[in-house]
């Protein structure tokens, strides 16, 4: 057996004891020997191959089959290849996510020159991501739970000799879990919390069921976002973000912190009020430290009683109003609203289901529309929060619904400009596995979001545009149709519940327009609401 070759077996080997079940590789010829022991390891049932021509799209696909349930790797060749596997790896590395990167290289006699295709890769996704090389007639070590980098040096030859024989042994192992953590900050303070305070808990990205457990525990209002695993139940209140611009939010004196809250500028003002006492637990990701001042640390955060109710049915009733507002002003519009879609989206996500969320204003207009979700019916809403790039997030949709089999459903909400981001996440080759996938692209020929922010501003009209609107024109229909995705087009609610109450099975894209002339204004009308 050639040196690659037995070491491109040696390094699958490695994967396939650490939980890894599934695998895409970025065609390329110097991670060639990978590529052929990873087939001849799907051959012999230990692991599902995936195939892409583009690492940009190849990562975040690994990304949503982690995110999704499975363990997942993902291989390139040298050179800008590996480059282009960056934003991934850094999305896995912030939000937590156990990635495994395997990078081919050139044999370690040429780094350092100037041979075709080679740079240095050792450390190329920075100091937040380890590397470790690896070269034949060396052991390979093993991949542990957390984002991992393998980098590993291959001479010629560069095809095998013969097919490898895997053990079946080799899936004893449970696949690893999904997210790790940076725990190295100091946990200080008792775990169990004084009751007295007026206290709201913020349960940021997946911060998972706790954070509901421990509002209904202490009746305290519940501030989750969409993708926190903990929009359930009796406490979590869906217009939380208009309300903390109400008399409300000024009582609060303490705030408990799970997940990682990315979404609202209302609560990172609350949390950087300095009459506020503010308690969390540890953060997910490569960076311990959090971005507002944190008084305690708590890896476990308990109650030994419930608090008044007066302070959370206030909320309760609060939210209620709100929220009765919200909807008859949406109602009243006389065009679709991104809202209208945001809710029309969540309300056919079924029990099991899973949801896939684009950054930007989808993701905010979901926050202010997602109901409740029963408690244990393993609804499932993800997004991109590590850093909340709009890159990728139609491989990531499709990842994570090729990892989570067991879903009953899975949908992906985006708006355009991520969409077209992504749009090559849509090629696939003939034999790849195709989930079953519903993207919604809520079309508004451009960057909606900044219509809402200091650059949406009058004064900046002649320019918005060019710089942050930007119109791109493009016919949704026709790009779909160049890698044979269904497509729809819809223009109101019913159109909309009508195809979402339709999947026709396989990826398919509904695109929705609506408008961006009207949204600062319509998003000033949301903020005004009061109870």
């Amino acid at each position: 057996m050639n040196p690659s070759t037995e070491l491109a077996r040696a390094v699958v080997t490695a994967l396939v004891e650490a939980g890894v079940r599934e695998v895409v590789v970025a065609p390329g010829s110097r991670n060639a020997p990978l590529s052929f022991a990873c087939f001849d390891a799907a051959d012999a049932g230990l692991l599902r191959l995936h195939t892409r021509i583009d690492e940009r799209s190849a990562g975040f696909l690994a990304l949503g089959l982690t995110r999704g349930g499975s363990r997942a790797a993902v291989m390139c060749t040298s050179g800008t290849g590996v480059a282009n596997l960056h934003p991934a790896v850094l999305e896995a590395a912030h939000a937590g996510v156990g990635l495994v990167v395997v990078t081919a290289d050139r044999p370690e006699r040429l780094r350092g020159t100037n041979a075709n295709q080679t740079t240095d890769q050792i450390g190329i996704f920075g100091p937040l991501v380890p590397t470790v090389a690896v070269s034949a007639g060396t052991a390979v070590p093993a991949v542990g739970d957390g984002l991992v980098h393998l980098n590993v040096h291959l001479d010629e030859p560069l095809v095998p000799d013969d097919r490898a024989s895997f053990s079946p042994q080799l899936l004893g192992k449970t696949p690893s879990r999904r997210g790790f953590g940076s725990f190295s900050q100091q946990l200080n303070g008792d775990a169990r919390l004084p009751i007295g305070p007026r206290t709201v808990v913020v349960a940021g990205d997946d911060a998972g069921p706790p954070a509901r457990v421990l509002a209904e525990r202490a009746n305290w209002p519940l501030l989750a976002e969409p993708t926190s695993g903990s929009r359930t139940g009796d406490n979590a209140l869906r217009c939380y973000r208009l309300l903390l611009a109400t008399d409300l939010a000024a009582q609060v004196e303490r705030v408990v912190v799970l997940g990682h809250p990315t979404l609202s500028r209302p609560v990172s003002r609350l949390l950087a009020r300095e009459d506020v006492e503010v308690v969390a637990a540890p953060a997910l990701g490569v960076w311990a430290e959090r971005p507002f001042r944190v008084d305690a640390v708590l890896e476990s955060i308990e109650v030994d009683e419930a608090d008044d109710p007066a302070w959370l049915d206030a909320w309760r009733e609060a939210d209620r109003s709100v929220a009765r507002q919200l909807d008859a002003l949406l109602a009243g519009e006389a065009d679709l609203t991104p809202y209208e879609v945001a809710g029309a989206v969540a309300r056919a996500l079924p029990a099991g289901g899973q949801l896939v969320v684009g950054a930007s204003s989808p993701i905010r207009d979901l926050d202010l529309m997602v109901p409740r979700y029963d408690v244990g019916a393993r609804r499932k809403v993800i997004a991109n929060r590590g850093l909340s790039g709009i890159d990728g997030v139609v491989s990531t949709a499709i990842g994570a619904a090729l990892g989570r089999e067991r879903s009953s459903r899975t949908i992906a909400l985006m708006g355009d400009v991520t969409f077209l981001h992504d749009a090559n996440g849509l090629v696939l080759g003939p034999h790849e596995p195709r989930p079953d996938l519903m993207v919604v692209v809520v079309n508004d020929d451009g960057g909606s979001i900044f219509a809402m922010l200091e650059q949406g501003d009058e004064q900046y009209a002649d320019r918005f545009d060019t710089l942050f609107g930007t119109p791109h024109g493009v016919d949704l229909a026709g790009l779909c149709a160049a890698t044979r995705t269904p497509h729809w087009r819809v223009e109101s609610l019913p159109e909309l519940e009508h195809a979402l109450a339709q999947p026709n099975g396989g990826i398919e894209v509904v695109e929705v327009r609506v408008r961006r002339d009207n949204r600062r204004e319509l998003d000033a009308r949301i903020r005004a609401l009061r109870p």
